[in-house]
């Protein structure tokens, strides 16, 4: 499957949802192109547990927006942290980035699969911060992966715009303990 490349109508595809402001352009996009969503959120690799929740509320805000369903599983931080052993103090953008992206692909190729969803695809292309072609290099190993690279077309203006239309938290770290901003030293 191409990325922008228009689908049957009714097509239906997973959209694995790092948080609700990535969303909400990825959703208009996927839209667009003509395809039936069904959000997921898993995100083991959110710490705390209180800002995993967090996001999965500013999510539900989006979905209601969009009339959307999303699937939630359970938060497993656990598995997260052993999936990424020995990476801890990678650059970000580095090699535990990329762990974290086989990780995350992976729980929404399995959801995919076992609710019979054809094709899935992930918001983290939307972000500046996030290295499209190394998401798609392990998104593409993947059946049923479709590679969009949200950030285009001004995808991430757009979830800016539409994340203070909808009055959504925008936090200001990928998400994992090793990402969280250091306090300043005055």
């Amino acid at each position: 499957m191409k990325s922008d490349q228009k689908v049957e109508p009714k097509t239906l595809l997973l959209l694995h949802c790092c948080c609700g402001p990535c969303s909400t352009s990825s959703i208009e996009r996927l839209h667009d192109i003509g395809y039936e969503i069904q959000m997921f959120y898993s995100n083991s690799n959110i710490y705390p547990e209180a800002e995993w929740k967090k996001r999965y509320e500013e999510l539900v805000k989006v979905g209601e927006h969009f009339s959307l369903p999303i699937i939630k599983k359970e938060y497993h931080h656990d598995s997260w942290l052993k999936k990424i052993e020995g990476h801890e103090k990678d650059q970000e953008g580095k090699g535990r980035c990329a762990l974290c992206f086989e990780y995350n692909l992976q729980e929404a190729a399995i959801e995919a699969k076992n609710r019979g969803i054809s094709y899935f695809t992930t918001t983290l292309s939307v972000s500046p911060h996030k290295k499209s072609l190394t998401i798609f290099s392990i998104g593409e190993k993947k059946d049923g992966f479709v590679p969009i690279d949200f950030k285009k077309k001004g995808g991430f203006m757009r979830s800016i715009e539409l994340s203070k239309m909808l009055n959504l938290y925008r936090q200001d770290y990928c998400g994992c303990e090793f990402s969280l901003p250091k306090p300043s030293q005055e």
